[in-house]
């Protein structure tokens, strides 16, 4: 089962959804910190306005390789970077589910739109969806969020994500302009 997922894929495709991994990783360890100087004052999860850069690589790897679970496996690469070096986390087992979840949004929100990661709309979706899910599973899991801080956390995370499905979107048009993929 597996092997047939990953079979779907070639070695290009897989070599370009490990390097966005790792860049996601990465950017991660620096914007993190910096960003929870100011969502922690406001009892927000810093990921939440993060997010939409981090979510970023998960859009692009969907875009740049035209496979819908690129996402998906993007994300799960992740976590396994994250448990092997402990960068960009400290959730433990549950760095699996908080990590591929957000792929697993993206993939549910392309088969119910039909789309493959080809357009502004369906980028800004699968950023605003990927970090919905990232915000939902980290409140649930880490943080007892009161309402009104939960619903703020959701309400950026949504802007954020989009804009960075916006950003993802427009890195892929440049990219593909280079030829490159």
């Amino acid at each position: 089962m597996v092997r047939d997922f990953i079979n779907k894929f070639s070695i290009y495709q897989l070599m370009i959804i490990t390097l966005l991994a790792a860049l996601g990783i990465a950017i991660k360890t620096v914007i993190g910190p910096l960003v929870r100087l100011v969502t922690s004052p406001l009892l927000m999860p810093g990921g939440v306005v993060a997010g939409g850069i981090y979510m970023m690589f998960l859009v692009l790897a969907v875009s740049l390789t035209g496979k819908k679970s690129a996402g998906l496996l993007c994300g799960f690469v992740q976590a396994l970077i994250v448990l092997v070096t402990g960068f960009g986390g400290h959730h433990g087992p549950l760095t699996l589910v908080s990590y591929t979840m957000p792929g697993v949004a993206i993939l549910v929100l392309l088969l119910l739109m039909r789309h493959d990661g080809c357009c502004k709309v369906c980028s800004f979706f699968m950023g605003m969806v990927a970090n919905l899910a990232g915000t939902l599973v980290v409140s649930a899991a880490f943080f007892a969020l009161p309402g009104i801080p939960l619903l703020l956390s959701l309400a950026a995370s949504s802007l954020s994500g989009g804009l960075g499905g916006l950003l993802a979107y427009s890195f892929t048009r440049q990219i593909k302009k280079l030829g490159i993929t």
